[in-house]
């Protein structure tokens, strides 16, 4: 047989029993506090060694332009990378734009250089590179673009996938 309840017994019993969510929320607490610094700073890392990956793209894209070098352009490339240059016109899938690609290198020969400026990273596939692209032509000439670049990764390696060029345009100034 039981004994008796008595009153205190009762009190120790909701205190316990009240206290038991407040005890809950503390762990939790605590463990956030603990575990999700790591995590962030797995995250982090990821992202850093994800950029680098993708500057790293950057540089074999001015490589490749810079050596004409189709089976370069051709591996960093999506099948159906599509590019939209300065003048306006349109590349659309690898093809096309490789031949614009050696078609400008030659009208335009010089020193090309590419500045990655932001990497933006939309999730752990696809990412927007902004660079400053600057060519120096024979003729001593600079050319100054903005290059953006939208990348991806396929089967475990970044590729361009989209390429925008602009001119910056010559602000007017009135009085």
């Amino acid at each position: 047989m039981k004994p008796p309840t008595t009153r205190s017994t009762v009190n120790k019993k909701l205190i316990f029993h009240r206290s038991k969510p407040l005890k809950n929320i503390f762990l939790l607490s605590l463990l956030n506090v603990l575990f999700i610094p790591s995590v962030i700073a797995q995250e982090v890392g990821e992202s850093n060694n994800q950029k680098q990956e993708i500057y790293l793209l950057i540089e074999q894209y001015n490589q490749a332009r810079e050596n004409k070098d189709t089976d370069l352009l051709e591996n960093i490339l999506t099948t159906d990378v599509d590019q939209l240059v300065s003048s306006g016109e349109w590349r659309r899938g690898i093809e096309t734009a490789v031949q614009g690609m050696l078609r400008s290198s030659n009208r335009n020969p010089g020193k090309r250089t590419i500045t990655v400026e932001q990497i933006r990273l939309l999730n752990s596939e696809v990412a927007i590179v902004d660079t400053r692209y600057e060519i120096q032509l024979e003729d001593g000439a600079v050319r100054n673009l903005w290059s953006t670049f939208l990348v991806v990764r396929q089967e475990g390696e970044w590729k361009i996938t989209g390429i925008r060029n602009m001119s910056p345009a010559n602000r007017i100034r009135r009085n």
